[in-house]
């Protein structure tokens, strides 16, 4: 069976780059986005509660501005576009759905909305309040306030972590190449398509950061990644070639892409911790540590070795192991100082080093998810 039908995948998540949405002109493809709105409203007269990802407001603003490198000669130029050509964006989608008798809704989002916990809950209700009304969301990164330490930085990841919220099951990655290579297949004539994916780690090294067209901001690493929050939050993702009219129904009726099956559902809490992508400091561990954590343990100081960066309490960090995998992510139940304080210690001597109780754990397991 498709795992992307309705009954498969009661809630998908599509995401558009801006490749394909947009002409190297700065035009919309509107012959073409007309016949993915009709694949959408397709899936949704069947059923399906389906979601958008749009990329596009800065190739369209530049246009309409007149801004060199498509409006991403600095970060003002890009701000500025993606104000003026988030407008025009939401317009056009809004008119080709109401043409098949759906009603559009807008959601600019940044990393922070996704990564601080309320937030992201807030956001989650708002999705699951417009799937059920049969609503179809149009997401995008707010481009127009984002900056480099509050963004995505791509449309990819965004789309992941929109699945999560969302509690959807499914992603489809609609991109300008069909899927992911043994290596790059412009450079490469020997390189071999991969269908389907079950080991992410074992395929990281053959994505490429660059996108085919120029135009976009991720690439094959972007992809990749996204995979691995989709998998991580229980949702199937594929990317698939967007070129043809029609691109869903191409893929349905085709199934050539590459495929990342979905791993087990977790809780929401804890998918929403294996997805977070703005981890704060890492703590190093032994084995033992290690082992005790995959039985189902909290991370006590006795097993950490040391840590890194500056986080509070709170914080997301990563649990990283002596080979430098990472094993784990959790909230920190120290900010760096003390957890630098009783790192290796054994909790009868915290105390002391503290001048406080020492609380029961580094990371405790139930603010914590296993990768």
């Amino acid at each position: 069976m498709n795992p992307f039908t309705a009954a498969a995948c009661p809630r998908l998540i599509v995401k558009v780059g801006s490749s394909l949405l947009v002409d190297p002109t700065g035009a919309v493809r509107r012959d073409w986005l007309a016949s993915l709105v009709a694949d959408i409203a397709a899936r949704v007269r069947d059923g399906q509660q389906v979601a958008v990802v749009s990329s596009g407001a800065i190739a369209l603003g530049a246009r309409r501005l007149g801004l060199a490198k498509g409006g991403r000669a600095s970060l003002e130029d890009a701000q500025a576009a993606a104000a003026t050509g988030q407008i025009a964006l939401a317009g056009i989608w809004a008119e080709l759905l109401h043409g098949e008798g759906l009603t559009a809704a807008q959601m600019l989002l940044t990393l922070d909305d996704l990564e601080d916990r309320r937030r992201y809950l807030n956001a989650a209700a708002t999705l699951d309040r417009l799937l059920r009304l049969g609503v179809v969301p149009v997401i995008n990164e707010n481009d127009s306030v984002a900056t480099e330490e509050i963004r995505f930085g791509d449309n990819d990841r965004l789309a992941a972590r929109v699945a999560g919220a969302a509690a959807a099951q499914g992603v489809i990655l609609l991109s300008d190449v069909d899927g992911l290579y043994t290596a790059n297949p412009g450079s490469d004539p020997s390189a071999q398509h991969i269908p389907r994916v079950d080991d992410i780690a074992a395929v990281a090294h053959m994505a490429d950061r660059g996108s085919a067209s120029g135009m976009g901001s991720g690439g094959m690493v972007a992809k990749v990644e996204a995979a691995r929050i989709a998998v991580a939050a229980g949702a199937t993702l594929a990317i698939v070639s967007g070129r043809p009219p029609h691109p869903l129904v191409t893929y349905a009726e085709s199934g050539h892409g590459t495929v990342f099956p979905a791993g087990d559902a977790a809780p929401a809490r804890k998918a929403w911790l294996r997805g977070g992508l703005t981890a704060r400091g890492a703590i190093h561990l032994d084995a033992g540590a290690v082992a005790a954590l995959r039985e189902g343990r909290s991370l006590l100081a006795a097993g950490a070795t040391r840590v890194e960066g500056r986080f509070a309490r709170g914080d997301l960090v990563v649990l990283v192991a002596p080979d430098g995998s990472q094993v784990a992510r959790g909230l920190a139940e120290y900010g760096h100082m003390d957890a630098a304080l009783v790192v290796g210690r054994r909790s009868d001597e915290q105390a002391a080093l503290l001048g406080y109780a020492p609380r029961s754990a580094l990371v405790h397991r139930n603010h914590m998810a296993l990768l």
